[in-house]
């Protein structure tokens, strides 16, 4: 199609069952994603005024719902793709060329000439485009060229995972127009997580990646992190009457990169005491007959982090169980669970270095004054600081996005919806 056909099929309501499953069934959300999808329109058509044909993509960033702190020690974690996603509007040609204009950033080109990794591109965007692209051709896709404009919802720094979403959005454009969509979403999630470690130069598992290519709720077992395990969990969250509120609390993560790891590296050393290289291999008995010997050589903190893994690790498989029975009040009561083990154990709810920063402490107790039992409430992705993950009754969600965003500033709750797909190809 072309830009003049899509924006009459917008206005025309041709794309709205799409924008239904994809951002959730209110009309406020269609209205939105109508407005949304025009004005990205509008700014493709000015930056490349000479194109033809167009195609719409979507990627959706993700939601972790059990399984805090699990991944790195080869355990268990359920998660969900939502409807924050970040969108482009493609146009393909033979130029050899990747063109990327994101909004609120600079042009990214990349010619694909030359796909070798450049240790002068790390950290940057050109970066991922070209370790995607690298990866397609090794795979024996021939990739080529294409001008994207991008807008994105799922905000940095929010713990939704924006980096993933944009390496599966990539990696969608390229299989499905060049490759007729045959590479599947595990791969397309490899793909991501290749450039994101060797040409980006950021370590990160497959977690998130995954997530955001297969859409839905994933539950994924990393025993083998090589092949992970991963289970699609069929729960329809908006019809059960709940919603899933993000509150960003404001905190910065600028400073956190030594509590992160200080967690990986805590965990890691208990699991040595015990003889092995991850929690995951370690018998939880065991850990519990032998906590006299090892206080000897782990502080107190590692042991009660590994205690933290072994009970979140069995939450993570019984979350799932649970959404797969349709057993919502055996779910929450997981949720919550995992909220007090985080505070407790865990110990990721504020930094350590800056123990008077205690916003997510305060964001779980003013969402437990208002639920009064309803929902869950836990703290969200890596912790120390950002955000909070609430599940809230539908008929409560108005009200509870204005009493966060009364203390923590305007704007700062996301109510969102649990979306079915992941990179995702709109068509008329």
């Amino acid at each position: 199609m072309n830009l003049s056909e899509f924006i009459n099929g917008i206005s025309s309501g041709s794309f709205d069952e799409q924008f239904r499953m994809l951002y959730g069934s209110s009309e406020k959300a269609v209205l939105r994603a109508r407005a949304r999808y025009l004005s990205a329109a509008e700014n493709f058509s000015r930056l490349y005024p000479e194109s033809g044909d167009i195609r719409i993509f979507s990627a959706p960033g993700r939601t972790e719902i059990g399984g805090n702190h699990t991944d790195h020690q080869h355990g268990c974690v359920l998660a969900a793709a939502v409807s924050l996603d970040i969108i482009a509007i493609v146009s393909f040609h033979k130029q050899g060329i990747i063109r990327v204009k994101s909004e609120g950033y600079e042009s990214v080109e990349v010619k694909l000439k030359s796909l070798e990794m450049r240790k002068a591109e790390k950290g940057t965007t050109a970066a991922l485009i070209r370790g995607i692209a690298a990866k397609f051709a090794e795979k024996g896709v021939k990739t080529g060229g294409f001008d994207a404009y991008m807008t994105s919802d799922v905000l940095s720094g929010s713990g939704l995972s924006s980096s993933a979403a944009f390496e599966v959005l990539v990696g969608t454009v390229i299989n499905e127009g060049f490759n007729g969509g045959g590479i599947s979403a595990s791969d397309i999630a490899a793909i991501g997580q290749y450039a994101e470690n060797v040409y980006f130069g950021k370590a990160s598992g497959l977690m998130d990646q995954l997530v955001s290519a297969s859409g839905g709720f994933v539950a994924v077992d990393f025993a083998d992190t090589a092949s992970p395990d991963i289970r699609n969990v069929n729960f329809d969250f908006d019809r059960s009457g709940y919603a899933v509120c993000i509150t960003d609390t404001g905190g910065s993560h600028e400073k956190l990169s030594g509590e992160y790891s200080a967690v990986f590296s805590e965990m890691k050393h208990v699991a040595e005491a015990l003889g092995c290289e991850f929690l995951r291999e370690a018998d939880e008995e065991e850990f519990y007959k032998r906590l006299p010997e090892l206080r000897e050589n782990c502080s107190d903190r590692e042991l009660l982090r590994a205690a933290h893994f072994f009970g979140e690790n069995r939450r993570a498989i019984e979350e799932a169980e649970a959404l797969a029975d349709g057993d919502t009040e055996r779910f929450f009561g997981l949720v919550n669970e995992s909220g007090t083990s985080s505070a407790e154990l865990l110990q990721n709810l504020y930094s350590s270095a800056e123990p008077k920063e205690q916003q997510i402490p305060l964001a779980i107790m003013l969402s437990k004054r208002f639920l009064g039992g309803n929902g869950a409430v836990r703290v969200h992705g890596g912790g120390f600081a950002g955000t909070v993950q609430a599940f809230v009754p539908g008929y409560l969600t108005a009200d509870y996005a204005a009493e966060m965003e009364r203390v923590f500033g305007q704007g700062c709750c996301y109510v969102l919806t649990v979306r079915p797909v992941g990179g995702y190809e709109l068509k008329i």
